[in-house]
Order: structure tokens, then C-alpha cells, then sequence
């Protein structure tokens, strides 16, 4: 399994289980700052010293070899898959060119060092500020908490306000301070995936060039290169995409009420303060409990602060279990403390006599009867009070995470995609970019307000030279994006992700043809009508540059959503992504040929440890004979190799991808041929010109950008 994903809402409970998968992340990443800085010093070693380039280089290898990624989530795609297997080919590659090895390496420092070292500092680094500051915040939080949990409910009215206010501020810095560092960590554990193997493909790439047999081992490495970027390319854009999405949960969660119920295992948890009765008084000690109404099982864990270098400021006791019989608010005049409560639990007998090392202990703190809670706020009291007296907990985030407009699949809806796929397809349909860039939002607002206005006739036709081809796209995107439930249902949504995820790739087209025949009616006519006009888009792709990949970008989160807004559910776009794709690629097999009826359904199951085993490779037969050739360096200057550019950019010359459905012996051996609706046009921007001989464009900072 990968690491565990963060969610948002769990910085608001600040719970045991979340800081020790934060725990997780904080590990990983210093594992990998760790490999990095050994990267960059075997680097350092090759470019410096040609006496000891063999042992750096076989060290080098050694490093590649044994470091693996690991990825968030339970599954990869074949384009993780195949990044992860990467390193493990790069050291095999590296053992080759070893055993030929003619010159020095030139031109190492600007390919591989630099941009490692600027993703260790600015990225890693900007993690490691984030979790100083989280650690700081934490620490101040708590203890202004408790110092404002023990002010007497006799104090004065403006004196206790202010003192709510304050805490209040205190509590949204240590809210904001969590959330930006769980966005953060995830961020930088998503983007080494690329980060690091660029650059590596490029310094290998210029490596080959600078041996006397270099030229015929690189046009060996082609084929692995061009998958390879293509691999990266869609994982950089499942990033972009998903980070997006990320980022607009993160603001609205910001923007919410913290004290919301959010889902989870419990029916209601957080921390508490139990009133502990001493000989010389009472003492109030910070507990996280958790309540489940089914079974109406309370348990609390005793919870002790500590610094921040232990356990993340938490120490956690054994919990307690019991048997709720009854709650009820404790009136401010009856006691001297604020947001207090009472629970009724049943005895437990004898069932917990304590632990190994702390039996006495435990035992004589075992609890009966009434005991006094004190909840963090007046609001935090009241959800736990709906919880405890039966009444339904309210699941669902507030109404400010909830979208402004809905539209519905009705003739009127159908009418409008008709109308747009008609007028794209007559004047637009070779313009670059279509579907990628956006339309201006006003004039999107007003198209989407003439068409579906309850005044417009349901057939209503569509002026061309009111709408321009811009805003005709964001207009269709935005109406299947609002529908009430998503085009491809909330119902078969995990089925959908379910089925992609299979290693099987003849498997994965099946089931989705399968579960696209169990759609309603409407949905799989709406969904044919778009995917047979996204087919058309795609043939086009070598004018407009939208490739079935780069559609399955834009349509993916499009098409489909999960019906829980997550961290985790965002981390699935990337294989709506492929449904998409295979839609698009397989458009007349899955909506105009029955499904077999035998196809299994969609099976949960854990990432195997054997999958990386499948990814491509490089051949692995006899070498071919070697001709003198004039070596020559591929690696292109910084001004004629853009930086990776955002979504919205896109390159003059992608490299031919293969289909994610095709089976594996495609990704093997000699290149595959180009396809006629990817069309890969000669690159114009090469630094020099290829050894004699070549074919190809060996330029490393070609790569292919939607």
C-alpha cells in the first residue's frame, strides 16, 4: 500500500490517526530529501572526476536501483507504474554504458544537478518551513486552549467575549497553518514523480552522446524515451488537474464553518475535557473521544501535550470504552466552567483491568455512572448532544460547499450539446487548443442563461456569430459539469475507477463497456452523443493538438465526480482520466456492439507488488555491430527547451503516444508506428543536428504538452 491520504476536514478534529499518517508523510519525505542529496553527490562525482567515473557511476546505479516510489492512494496508473519502474531501467542502462565507456560527461551540472537540487530547496524546503510552522501554531493553540477552558463562567460578559475572540483567532491560524501544511507535503509527495525522472532522462540522454558507440545505443533508448515522456506528460497533467481541484476543496473548506460534523468511521469524535475528582478538588484532563450511535459505544483516550519533537505533540493513553445511557447539557450556573455536558455510562464490570505496565492504574480509573465532559465551544457541545440523544448527525459540508446552479438532462440540455457539437465540428474543429482554452465567464454566463432560461423555447437555436467557438466549449463543459448528478452517475462512479485500475488492460475496456450499458438511457445517449463527437476532435489532433490524452484531461472531471468531496477522491481524476480515453478509443466497440455478459464486475483489491514488474523496459537483445559515428550533443540549450509548461500550453511536436489499451507487447522492442490521429510532425527546435544517419529528433526537451 501507498501512503495514506490526508483529508482536510481531519485537521479541523486534529485526531491520534491523523498525525500518525502526517506521521507518514513527514518519513517519506525525508527519505527522499535524503536520496536526493545522495543524487546529487554521485552526480557531482561523474562530472568531476573521469579517474573515479566508474565507481561513481556503478554507485549511481546502485542508488537508482534501490530507491522506489511510493505513490498516494491504492493504485497507479500504467503511466506511474512505468515511472516508478524507470529508475530500475536507468541502472541497467547505466551498467551498459559503463562497460563502453569512451568520454567524459559535459553539461551534467545544468541537466541533472540544478534541477534537483532547486526541487530539494524550494519544494522539500518549502514543506519543512511548513511543518515549523504547524509544529509552532500547534503548540500555541492548545495552550491558549486550555488557558481559556479554565476562565470562570463568572467572569464578565465583555471579558469572556473578548477571550472568544481570541481563541477563535488562535484556532483559525492553527486551522490554516494545518491545512497549508497537509496541501503542501501532499503536493511535493505527487510532484517527485516527474520532478525527479526528467531530469534524469535528460542527463542520460546526453550521456549516450559523448560515447564513441553512444549514437546506436541512444536510437536503442527511443522508443523507451518517447513512452517515457508520454508517461510523464499525463502524469504532469493528472497533477495540474488534480492539484486544481485540491486547491478549491482546500479554499472551501477555509471558508467553512469549523465546527461541522465531517464523515467518517464515528458518528461523532473529537477531543474533550473530563472532569477528574481528586481528594483536594478536581482536575480537567484532555481526552479524544469518539461516539458511535449504532452500538451507542463512547470511548476516550487520555491525550497528554507534549513538545513538538514528540509524536507531534501528542502522547496518547490506552482508551476507555463505554456504554452511553444518556446525555445531557449541564446548566452555566451549576458549574463553573463553559460547554459542559453530562454523560450516563453502564458499569463495565471487570471487562478492562488494565494493561501489562499500567494495571493498578487503569483499573482504578475505571468509571460508572455520571462523568462531566467539557466540549471546545458552544457549537462543538451541540453536535455532540445531537449525537448522543439519537437525533441524525449532519454529514454533509455546509451550504457554502454546495454549487450555485444545477442544470439537468432534459430534451433542453440535449438540444444545446446538439446545437454546440454542430457548430464546433462546422467552423472550429481544427482550432488549437479546443476544449483547453476557456471562454471569457461572463459571456459563458450569459449563453448558459439565454439557452436554459425558462423562457427559451427548448429547441432554441444557436447564433454563430454571437458565440464565438471559446465560448460554445466552455458553455458545453459548464452544463455537463453542473448537472445535478454527473453524466456517468454517482452510482457506477467507484465501479468506473474500480475497473481502470486493473492491470488487465483488455479487462479494463470490457468492464467500462460493461458498466457504460448499465447507465440510464439518457446518460448513455448523452454520453454517446459526446464521446462519437470527441473521437472526431481527436483525429484532428494533429491541427488542434488534442489528443485523446489531453481530452481525457479536460473530460475526465467533466464527466465524472465522486459523490464525497476528498482529498482522496481527487486522487481518482486521474483514472477518470483513462475512462475517458478508453471511451474515446474504443468508441465503436462500446456503444454500438452488446457487452459480454460474462465480464466480471470491478473487484476492490490492493496495489500488487508484482505490477511494476509489467512496466515497459528497454529491449533486452543481442547489441547490434557499432559504426564509427562523430559524436555530437543532443541536449538542447536552455533557450531552444522550454520549461515544462502549464495545462494550458502546449508543444509544436508531441512524440507518437501508444494506447493505453493496447497490450503490452506494443511497448516492447522497436518503436511503434505512428498513428494517423496522432500525427507526430517533425520538431523544428533541435540545438543541433542528430548524429549521422538519424532519423530522429534525439532533443531531450522535447516533450510532448497538451
Amino acid at each position: 500500500m501507498g501512503l495514506p491520504t490526508l483529508e482536510f476536514s481531519d485537521s479541523f478534529l486534529d485526531s491520534p490517526d491523523f498525525r500518525e499518517r502526517l506521521k507518514c508523510h513527514e518519513i517519506e519525505l525525508e527519505r527522499t530529501n535524503k536520496f536526493i542529496k545522495e543524487l546529487i553527490k554521485d552526480g557531482n562525482m561523474l562530472i568531476t572526476a573521469f579517474k573515479n567515473l566508474s565507481a561513481a557511476v556503478q554507485k549511481f546505479s546502485q542508488s537508482l536501483q534501490e530507491f522506489q516510489f511510493e505513490c498516494i492512494g491504492d493504485a497507479e496508473t500504467d503511466d506511474e507504474v512505468n515511472i516508478a519502474q524507470s529508475f530500475k531501467e536507468f541502472s541497467q542502462l547505466l551498467n551498459t554504458v559503463e562497460e563502453e565507456r569512451r568520454r567524459l560527461i559535459q553539461n551534467a551540472d545544468d541537466v541533472l544537478i540544478t534541477p534537483l537540487e532547486k526541487f530539494r530547496k524550494e519544494q522539500i524546503g518549502a514543506a519543512k518551513e511548513g511543518k515549523k510552522k504547524f509544529d509552532k501554531e500547534t503548540e500555541k493553540y492548545y495552550s491558549t486552549l486550555e488557558r481559556h477552558l479554565n476562565l470562570s463562567s463568572k467572569k464578565k460578559e465583555a471579558f469572556l467575549q473578548e477571550a472568544d475572540t481570541q481563541i477563535d483567532k488562535e484556532r483559525q491560524l492553527f486551522y490554516d497553518a494545518s491545512l497549508e501544511y497537509v496541501f503542501k507535503i501532499q503536493e511535493v509527495q505527487e510532484k517527485k514523480k516527474f520532478e525527479f525522472v526528467e531530469p534524469l532522462l535528460a542527463f542520460l540522454q546526453g550521456l549516450f552522446t559523448f560515447y564513441h558507440e553512444g549514437y546506436e545505443l541512444a536510437h536503442e533508448f527511443e522508443p523507451y524515451k518517447q513512452q517515457l515522456q508520454f508517461n510523464l506528460q499525463n502524469t504532469r497533467n493528472n497533477f495540474v488537474s488534480t492539484k486544481q481541484e485540491v486547491e478549491k476543496l482546500m479554499k472551501r473548506i477555509k471558508s467553512a464553518d469549523q465546527d461541522y460534523k465531517p464523515p467518517g468511521q464515528w458518528t461523532m469524535e473529537g477531543f474533550l475535557y473530563v472532569q477528574e475528582k481528586r481528594p483536594l478538588g478536581c482536575t480537567w484532563t484532555r481526552h479524544y473521544c469518539t461516539y458511535e450511535k449504532g452500538s451507542k459505544t463512547f470511548t476516550m483516550s487520555n491525550s497528554e501535550n507534549k513538545s513538538a519533537s514528540k509524536q507531534n505533540g501528542l502522547v496518547m493513553s490506552p482508551a476507555e470504552m463505554f456504554k452511553l445511557k444518556s446525555c445531557i447539557r449541564r446548566k452555566t450556573d451549576s458549574i463553573d466552567k463553559r460547554f459542559c455536558f453530562d454523560i450516563e455510562v453502564v458499569e463495565r464490570n471487570d471487562i478492562y483491568r488494565g494493561t501489562l505496565f499500567r494495571p493498578l492504574q487503569f483499573f482504578c480509573k475505571v468509571r460508572h455512572g455520571i462523568v462531566t465532559l467539557q466540549a471546545l465551544s458552544e457549537s462543538n457541545r451541540r453536535l455532540w448532544l445531537e449525537a448522543m440523544d439519537g437525533k441524525e448527525p449532519i454529514y454533509n459540508l455546509p451550504a457554502i460547499l454546495s454549487k450555485k446552479e444545477e442544470t439537468f438532462l432534459n430534451d433542453a440540455g440535449f438540444n444545446f450539446v446538439r446545437k454546440c457539437i454542430k457548430l464546433v465540428e462546422t467552423r472550429g474543429i481544427n482550432t488549437m487548443g479546443l476544449y483547453r482554452i476557456g471562454g471569457v465567464n461572463s459571456k459563458v454566463q450569459k449563453l448558459m442563461t439565454t439557452v436554459f432560461s425558462s423562457k427559451a423555447p427548448v429547441d432554441m437555436d444557436l447564433d454563430p456569430e454571437t458565440w464565438d467557438n471559446k465560448t460554445i466549449t466552455s458553455g458545453l463543459k459548464n452544463y455537463l459539469r453542473c448537472l445535478s448528478e454527473p453524466l456517468m452517475t454517482f452510482r457506477l462512479h467507484k465501479d468506473f475507477i474500480m475497473a481502470v485500475k486493473s492491470d488487465d488492460q483488455n479487462y479494463r475496456v470490457c468492464a467500462v463497456h460493461a458498466l457504460v450499458h448499465k447507465l440510464p438511457e439518457r446518460n448513455k445517449e448523452m454520453l454517446e452523443l459526446l464521446i462519437k463527437h470527441l473521437v472526431i476532435v481527436s483525429t484532428q489532433s494533429q491541427f488542434n493538438l488534442m489528443t485523446v490524452s489531453n481530452l481525457g484531461v479536460i473530460f475526465g472531471p467533466t464527466l465524472m465526480r465522486s459523490q464525497e468531496e476528498t482529498v482522496a477522491a481527487m486522487m481518482n481524476i486521474k483514472f477518470q482520466n483513462i475512462v475517458v480515453e478508453i471511451l474515446i478509443e474504443n468508441f465503436d466497440k462500446i456503444f454500438h456492439q452488446a457487452p459480454d455478459p460474462n465480464v466480471p464486475l470491478p473487484q476492490p483489491q490492493s496495489r500488487p507488488g508484482s505490477r511494476r514488474s509489467r512496466a515497459i523496459c528497454l529491449s533486452t537483445g543481442p547489441r547490434k555491430p557499432r559504426s564509427i559515428y562523430t559524436p555530437t550533443l543532443c541536449l538542447a540549450d536552455a533557450e531552444t527547451v522550454p520549461a515544462a509548461p502549464p495545462l494550458a500550453a502546449w508543444s509544436p511536436c508531441p512524440p507518437t503516444p501508444l494506447s493505453r489499451t493496447a497490450p503490452p507487447e506494443r511497448l516492447r522492442g522497436e518503436p511503434p508506428p505512428s498513428s494517423p490521429k496522432d500525427p507526430s510532425p517533425p520538431c523544428a527546435s533541435a540545438a543541433r543536428s542528430p548524429a549521422p544517419g538519424n532519423t530522429r529528433d534525439t532533443q531531450m526537451g522535447n516533450q510532448r504538452t497538451p
